[in-house]
């Protein structure tokens, strides 16, 4: 279900949220809507990505296991060529 929530717009964003939804043939209300569902996802997944990499660093600590910018570099390279590598060892 769906509930009304305001917002406070300056005149030109205003009139630039207005324009907008001329030349898309939206409304006002569409285009708010859409830009707020587009922002709330990006950040949801950069959120979701700095948590991944506190966990990722809060592992490395822990047991200093790494694989080299050189070793991921090499293995990179090697995606879709006949001599494909495996992914590289971590190691301390």
């Amino acid at each position: 279900m769906a509930s009304s929530t305001s917002i406070k717009l300056d005149d030109d964003m205003k009139g630039r949220v207005r324009h907008l939804a001329e030349v898309r043939r939206r409304t006002p209300h569409w285009i708010m809507r859409e830009a707020i569902a587009q922002y709330v996802e990006r950040e949801e997944e950069r959120e979701a990505l700095r948590q991944d990499t506190l966990k990722a660093w809060e592992e490395y600590q822990g047991t200093g296991l790494r694989a080299t910018a050189e070793e991921v570099d090499q293995w990179l390279a090697s995606w879709g060529t006949e001599n494909e590598l495996p992914a590289p060892e971590c190691h301390k």
